[in-house]
């Protein structure tokens, strides 16, 4: 939930760092701080973002030093103030630390270190784990990489943490468990990150940790990595980044959230490469045909997932049992494992994450795989923790996706998910021959679609403007098209704090019909194909009442243009198309609305990009 950045080498860190957290702000931005060493320790933080901790630093001689570690917080323990930013310091100052994660007996162990004269300054569970690798290393005088392997024995919760020793100022020590951590090799240098893009201008080559390793890296002696368990020596996997630093650049617009909307067309076609061939040639997906028998004698297909990935999970739903014709459970990944769940062998578990960090999703898989499931893992995030936990799986490679609120990493999900419910349908004889036909056409045609809704963003940005000042909407679809109202309600709760639902629009009669006056606006999405008059008969009631109607129909629609208050279309196509093309437009209402309310759009308030704490 917190970005982590860290750098030991010759080059001059300060600038590593600063620019380092502000590619790392979509994880947190509460609160930042660096501590950088100098032949002494300079710790500096603040409240609020990485520009406010630039300011505080007021001479050029407080930026020399070529050790650092910085962090950016989204709170968990402590309110967010400059106390409780990282980084954090043992009572000597010898030992500092910058954590991501939860450490869930901190309490008990804070008690025993006060009896033993420890000080505290801060609310936060972090200091607790600097103060006690302090008392590890003193108790038993070992050097930190024990104390930190001796310490974290003791501690139960998640973690990724980074420390330094005054005392030995040519070593960082790190370690994971629940919280990822990415260590970038140079040329007798290394860096440390949550993710990779905070170095990757400086170097290609990358070590992702897995849970219960940690390392010690030394400018004398190198890298040296163990499983923490076992105590054993790992031999580190270096991985060669394909990712490049334009991916993570505004490259000239306003927002990363606008930049990622633009890029939809492209990372389509990024997801369906070598997997989509052309309108003719069969669906090409190697874990699917590794594992088809797998797929073919199924009970059922559970999803777990959570947020956004939850409505592609959702509509996967839609997706598996049309075309497969096997059971499909949806499931909350942060539900599944508090509520004793059944799984038997013979269950297909599939988690769906963006990041493939999620703790609700990963715990869900611990479960899953413990009960004899067969996992296979959906993320965008190569070498992410859920990639390395199911038995198989397949990457979305959406690209780097920095706005909070995901949008192309949604569209390529269910643009994937569609892709294999063909794939596993073909080969299954479940599916007529001429509709797979058909969607497989449509699909080689979708980043064209695309296109086409990406050029009513003008349309889109004057409907904004009469709804900025708006507190309530109400989003209503149907069938397939059901999970985007959902998904479109929350992208306007994330990043415009304008309270907005998601129903069937079957279910308005049932209770959400009393809220429907003049001042709700209603979002229907109503396309040709599918249960269009159904919808149509909704729209007519809404407007009985007085509702203000935003409507995303097919193109050339003759029926609810004339009723609708504003209208948005999107190009004709199947069903099963309609909601990947649907979802286009209501992103680009909800990033307008926020925009011209003057709102955050790319780090909304209390949110982090990947949740990677319960």
């Amino acid at each position: 939930m917190c970005g982590i950045v860290g750098y030991i080498g010759k080059k001059p860190v300060y600038d590593i760092l600063i620019n380092g957290l502000k590619k790392l702000e979509y994880r947190g931005y509460d609160s930042t701080g660096v501590m950088i060493y100098n032949q002494k320790v300079l710790i500096k933080k603040s409240k609020g973002k990485v520009t406010d901790l630039e300011s505080l630093f007021t001479n050029s001689e407080e930026k020399k030093g070529s050790v650092g570690i910085g962090h950016t917080r989204w709170a968990t323990h402590g309110p967010p103030n400059t106390v409780n930013s990282h980084p954090h310091s043992s009572s000597s100052g010898e030992i500092t630390i910058v954590h991501n994660g939860i450490i869930e007996n901190y309490d008990s162990i804070k008690k025993i270190l006060i009896k033993k004269g420890y000080k505290f300054q801060s609310d936060t569970d972090s200091e607790v784990l600097a103060n006690l690798i302090e008392d590890v290393k003193k108790t038993k005088k070992v050097k930190l990489g024990k104390a930190v392997h001796y310490a974290l024995k003791q501690v139960v919760g998640a973690y990724a943490v980074v420390i330094f020793d005054s005392s030995n100022p040519n070593e960082i020590v790190g370690a994971r468990l629940g919280s990822p951590l990415a260590i970038g090799v140079g040329d007798s240098e290394y860096y440390f990150g949550s993710d990779a893009t905070p170095f990757l201008e400086f170097t290609k080559r990358c070590i992702y940790l897995n849970d219960n390793e940690m390392f010690v890296v030394s400018l004398k002696k190198g890298l040296t990595l163990r499983e923490i368990k076992m105590d054993s020596i790992v031999d580190p996997y270096i991985q060669e980044l394909k990712q490049s630093i334009e991916e993570v650049e505004k490259g000239g617009y306003d927002h990363f959230m606008l930049k990622e909307i633009f890029e939809q067309p492209q990372s389509i076609i990024d997801t369906f490469r070598g997997r989509l061939i052309s309108p003719k040639d069969p669906i090409s997906i190697s874990s699917i045909e590794k594992h088809f028998e797998v797929f073919k004698n199924a009970n059922r297909i559970i999803f777990i997932s959570c947020g956004t990935s939850w409505h592609s999970s959702l509509l996967a739903e839609y997706y598996f049992e049309e075309l497969l014709r096997i059971p499909v459970e949806v499931e909350y990944a942060s539900e599944f494992r508090y509520r004793n769940p059944i799984i038997n062998k013979g269950d297909i578990v599939i988690p769906v994450s963006q990041s493939g960090e999620t703790a609700d999703t990963l715990a869900a898989i611990k479960l899953a795989k413990e009960r004899g499931a067969f996992l296979y893992g959906i993320c965008n995030v190569v070498g992410s923790s859920i990639a390395r936990e199911t038995h198989t799986g397949i990457y979305t490679h959406a690209g780097s996706e920095i706005g909070v609120a995901s949008t192309k990493a949604f569209s390529c999900q269910i643009s994937l998910l569609l892709l294999m419910a063909l794939k596993l349908g073909e080969k299954l004889g479940t599916i007529e021959k001429t509709r797979y036909k058909r969607i497989l056409a449509e699909l080689n045609n979708l980043p064209k679609s695309i296109r086409k809704v990406l050029s009513k963003n003008n349309i889109i940005e004057d409907i904004s403007k009469k709804f900025i000042n708006s507190s309530n909407f109400l989003y209503l679809g149907r069938g397939y098209n059901f999970p985007i109202a959902l998904e479109g309600a929350l992208k306007l709760k994330e990043i415009s704090y304008i309270h907005a639902e998601g129903y069937p629009a079957a279910e308005m009669k049932h209770g959400p019909i009393a809220l429907i006056d003049e001042k709700m606006p209603v979002v229907v999405i109503a396309t040709k194909k599918g249960s269009y008059h159904k919808v149509l008969s909704n729209v007519m009631e809404i407007k009985a009442r007085g509702a203000e109607i935003i409507a995303i129909v097919s193109k050339n629609d003759t029926e609810i243009i004339d009723i609708a208050d504003h209208v948005i279309e999107i190009p004709n196509c199947d069903e099963l198309i309609a909601p990947i093309l649907a979802n286009i437009p209501l992103q680009l209402l909800s990033y307008h609305i926020a925009n011209k309310k003057g709102c955050n759009v790319d780090q909304p308030r209390n949110l982090a990009k990947s949740v990677t704490v319960e």
